[in-house]
């Protein structure tokens, strides 16, 4: 359906040729605005329904107190089904903090929140195919709880902005939550509209920086730098990933587009996640909380971790 919409408006209605670079490129996004922005609406609706009496601060309260390996595994978890991108999650880390659950666990958090999601996880099985969403899921969750020991290990909590201590969150008296079905289908579009609202700038950039892929670039370039097993293919891709921002739904075009061009699996996994988790932006979000030495660590382990992944799955592959 989506592909054919994708032809009739860019070879039909506006009469480009399927063999011309932008007829590629158009039918390409048009094909991918629409599919995109179908599923996103679908399953945000659906996952707000379910996730009415979740907030933030709930989060928090669940994973404050649990055994140091229960808390990471759930605060990975937490992550990884909340739609927390890299400013949301930041407040939410003061809060983790204050609350005295251990910096570790909270960086874990960091990791898994941007970088996986159930509306990614929809659209990669719908896009790419349930393997590929399978694999960067699983390697998602296996980066933020090692990234997260990793960065333990150092001792973060030295390098935390002291601001981040001295805030005393008062414990706010809250009326029972409305569960009927009016007040969940009023929070689920809610939903929908605040997080379309947040991110579609970002998935249309994402789409259409895919189409110019698809549409423009040679496959013979692409499979010349990147499609080898060079292992510098993989370093590569992250460095690009860190001046881009995007989430993990905005980034699924491009490697969509790179996966059709035959670029290795590794690499394209290794471009998402530094996206998604390792981009500018997000360090200067994260520069607010804490100082340049754990911000320096922070962004080291990741790349090393990005990097690790790209090359053992393009081994596999």
């Amino acid at each position: 359906m989506f592909e054919a919409l994708g032809n009739l408006i860019a070879y039909q209605w506006l009469g480009l040729s399927p063999d011309s670079h932008l007829g590629a490129a158009v039918q390409f996004f048009v094909m991918d605005v629409t599919k995109i922005f179908v599923l996103l609406v679908l399953v945000i609706y659906v996952m707000g329904l379910l996730r009415a009496l979740l907030s933030p601060e709930k989060v928090r309260d669940f994973v404050r107190g649990k055994p140091k390996w229960l808390a990471r595994t759930l605060a990975i978890l937490l992550g990884a089904v909340t739609p927390f991108c890299s400013c949301s999650s930041v407040p939410l880390f003061i809060g983790f903090v204050e609350a005295g659950i251990p910096l570790g666990v909270t960086f874990s958090f960091l990791i898994a929140s941007p970088m996986i999601n159930e509306v990614a996880a929809v659209i990669l099985v719908g896009i790419l195919g349930w393997k590929l969403a399978a694999l960067y899921i699983a390697s998602g969750l296996l980066v933020a709880y090692v990234g997260g020991v990793i960065m333990e290990r150092f001792r973060p909590e030295r390098w935390v902005e002291e601001y981040v201590w001295k805030i005393h969150m008062g414990e706010v008296q809250r009326a029972e939550p409305d569960t009927s079905l009016a007040a969940r289908h009023r929070y689920a579009w809610q939903e929908v509209k605040e997080i379309v609202g947040r991110i579609w700038k970002w998935v249309l950039i994402g789409i259409a920086v895919g189409a110019l892929f698809h549409g423009f670039v040679p496959e013979a370039w692409v499979s010349e730098h990147l499609g080898g097993d060079d292992w510098y293919t993989v370093p590569m891709a992250v460095l690009l990933g860190i001046p881009l921002y995007s989430n993990a739904t905005g980034v699924i075009p491009i490697a969509e587009a790179m996966l059709g061009k035959g670029v290795a699996l590794g690499t394209v996994l290794a471009l998402m996640m530094s996206i998604a988790a390792l981009s500018l932006p997000e360090m200067l979000i994260l520069r607010k909380v804490i100082r340049w030495p754990a911000l320096a660590l922070y962004a080291s382990v990741l790349a090393v971790a990005f990097t690790l992944v790209g090359w053992g799955f393009n081994l596999i592959a």
